[in-house]
């Protein structure tokens, strides 16, 4: 598989949160950079288009925009 990301990720496991339109959905944080991260999740039904991910571990609320899905695992690009 050819790397088309601009940055490399590191592997994290972190719980994070998918919040969108009052709702929210947990997620694993599985690798992660700058500009982007992959996360696993139960199912990638009915998650939207763009997010909020919250890393509790971090603070971080990060304003996401899906790049693939996959079985049970999301790429998002931040911003």
């Amino acid at each position: 598989m050819d790397e088309r990301r601009n940055k490399a990720r590191h592997r994290v496991l972190k719980a994070g949160t998918i919040e969108f339109g009052g709702g929210a959905i947990d997620c694993t944080v599985r690798n992660f950079s700058d500009t982007g991260a992959a996360l696993d999740v139960t199912s990638p039904v009915g998650i939207p288009e763009h997010f909020t991910l919250l890393i509790q571990a971090d603070g971080k609320h990060l304003a996401c925009t899906v790049v693939w899905r996959k079985e049970k695992r999301i790429g998002v690009r931040f911003g």
